[in-house]
C-alpha cells in the first residue's frame, strides 16, 4: 500500500475517509455556521478620502452607539477629532497608538497590522479567533467606514502623469473594504457617504445594532466600489505607453 501523504487536502481526505465534503470545507475553509443577526456597533474603524457627511455621520454615530469607540489615521483623525466635545475625545483612538505601530513616512502604511485584520475577520463563535483577540489585546471591529484616493479625479486632470496616477492607488483602503465585507457576517462595510443616514437611523431605532440585511447590503456595494476601482486603474495604465513611464523618472 502506497504510504498517505501528508500536506494539504489530500491528507485529511486520505487519513480520514469517512469525512463528508461539507466537513472537509468546515476544516479547510472555515466555514461558518453560527452568526448573530443583529451586531451591536461598539468598535468603528474610519478612515475616508471624501470627509463629505462625516460631520453629521459622527455625531449621529455617538448618540446611537452610547460608549462606541472610533479607531482612525492622518487626516480622517484630524477631522473627527475637530467634531468631537471635550468629553468624547477620549471615544477617538489613532489607529498608531491601537496596533502600537507608527504610520510609514508619507502614510503608504497605516492599517495594513496583523491586529487590524484580525479586529475584522474575526469571527463571533469561533473560539481561535476570539483566543487571538484576547492574547493580543485587540477589539472587534464592528463597522470600516472607508473611502479610497481619488484615482477617476487624479486621472481625469488635463497633463497628468503615471507618477501621479501610480500614488494615487490605495493600497490599504481596498484591502479593509475587502476584508470588512467578506466578514458582513458580523462586520458593516461602509464605502458610501449617501449611507450615513440610513445607518445611524437603523442604529438609533435598535439600541445601536445593524441587521445581517443591512450588512449584506453594504457587502454588496463593497465590492462594487472595488472592482470600479481597479477597472479604472487597469484601464488608465493600459492606454499609457511605456515610453511615457520611461520618460517619467530619472533613472539610475
Amino acid at each position: 500500500m502506497p504510504s498517505p501523504r501528508t500536506h494539504g487536502r489530500v491528507a485529511i481526505s486520505l487519513a480520514i475517509p469517512s469525512l463528508t465534503l461539507v466537513e472537509l470545507e468546515k476544516i479547510m475553509l472555515n466555514i461558518v455556521q453560527e452568526i448573530d443577526n443583529r451586531v451591536a456597533v461598539k468598535h468603528v474603524l474610519i478612515s475616508v478620502s471624501d470627509k463629505t457627511g462625516l460631520d453629521t455621520f459622527i455625531p449621529a454615530l455617538l448618540a446611537a452607539c452610547p460608549g462606541v469607540t472610533l479607531y482612525s489615521t492622518g487626516g480622517t483623525y484630524n477631522a473627527i477629532k475637530n467634531m468631537l466635545t471635550p468629553e468624547q475625545q477620549s471615544q477617538l483612538v489613532a489607529v498608531s497608538d491601537y496596533t502600537g505601530q507608527p504610520e510609514m513616512q508619507g502614510g503608504l502604511v497605516k492599517t495594513l497590522d496583523f491586529k487590524i485584520y484580525l479586529g475584522i475577520l474575526s469571527e463571533t463563535y469561533n473560539d481561535a479567533h476570539q483566543a487571538d483577540i484576547k492574547r493580543l489585546d485587540a477589539v472587534p471591529l464592528d463597522m470600516v467606514v472607508v473611502n479610497l484616493y481619488p484615482f477617476k479625479n487624479t486621472v481625469a486632470m488635463p497633463g497628468v502623469t503615471p507618477e501621479q496616477a501610480r500614488t494615487n492607488i490605495d493600497i490599504g483602503g481596498p484591502c479593509m473594504v475587502r476584508a470588512s465585507a467578506k466578514n458582513y457576517l458580523r462586520v458593516a462595510s461602509v464605502t458610501d457617504p449617501q449611507d450615513y443616514a440610513k445607518l445611524t437611523d437603523e442604529l438609533a431605532a435598535c439600541d445601536g445594532t445593524l441587521s445581517l440585511e443591512t450588512r449584506f447590503y453594504l457587502m454588496k456595494k463593497s465590492f462594487a466600489h472595488t472592482a470600479d476601482y481597479d477597472t479604472a486603474i487597469a484601464s488608465y495604465f493600459a492606454k499609457v505607453p511605456f515610453e511615457t513611464v520611461n520618460n517619467t523618472y530619472n533613472k539610475h
